[in-house]
């Protein structure tokens, strides 16, 4: 299995969309989950990430100039007993109450569907991290999308890994470049490389990002032995 890099898979993109990088360090030491989001109109661009809890939620960086909050304003990352939850929408919620109930991560997101907003239909994206005894982890990403553009029908997908290797993680996106309609990410997560210091992946993941359209980085290192983290969150808007 070859694994990418993922400063250049997104180097060579003008507009992923938001993505999800969920991995383990290459010493084996730490749980590794990135989250970006970028943006093309004024409504999208105006946000930043801050941290909530355990998590972190976006928010409009200038309040007066905030149109639509319904599909930008949101949780992306929330904690639930050893299991980091992170996704491009208020699903975050759906999977955290589905877990919180006993469901799996896949069978919380039933319920739920590809955003409303036709022509392009953003996938939902979401990715669950899993700390395992022993220092052990596990991870599963998931995205629900339209049928090729077609909202007649979903089309919903669920990858798991575990246990996770070190060095290793998948990266998925909403989308797969830029367009008119956006296409929908296709096939399954990438692999790509992860590394142990998690200045140096902020760094690689920021600069990599179109420099027009990012918006904002979040990243956690989470140890596996005992459940500390540190995380990174770099915002365009300051």
């Amino acid at each position: 299995m070859k694994k990418m890099n993922i400063g250049q898979i997104l180097q060579e993109k003008t507009y992923p969309g938001r993505g999800i990088m969920l991995g383990r360090s290459a010493d084996g030491k730490c749980a590794v989950a990135a989250y970006f989001i970028m943006g093309r109109s004024a409504n999208s661009r105006n946000r930043i990430f801050v941290e909530d809890g355990e998590g972190i939620r976006t928010e409009a960086f200038d309040p007066s100039k905030m149109v639509d909050p319904s599909l930008i304003i949101y949780a992306p990352v929330r904690v639930l007993e050893g299991q980091t939850i992170v996704t491009n929408g208020n699903q975050t919620d759906t999977i955290y109450d589905g877990l919180k109930a006993g469901q799996t991560f896949e069978q919380s997101l039933r319920c739920r569907r590809y955003e409303p907003d036709g022509p392009n239909y953003t996938p939902r994206i979401s990715g669950l991290i899993r700390l395992l005894p022993e220092g052990n982890m596990e991870y599963d990403l998931s995205i629900l999308k339209s049928a090729d553009g077609d909202p007649a029908s979903d089309h919903r997908f669920t990858f798991s890994y575990g246990p996770a290797l070190p060095g290793l993680g998948h990266f998925i996106s909403t989308y797969v470049d830029d367009g008119s309609p956006i296409p929908s990410f296709e096939g399954e997560p990438v692999p790509v490389e992860v590394g142990n210091d998690p200045d140096e992946t902020t760094e690689l993941i920021w600069n990599s990002l179109n420099e027009a359209n990012k918006v904002s980085l979040f990243v956690r290192y989470i140890n596996l032995e005992d459940g500390t983290y540190e995380t990174r969150i770099v915002n365009k808007n300051h």
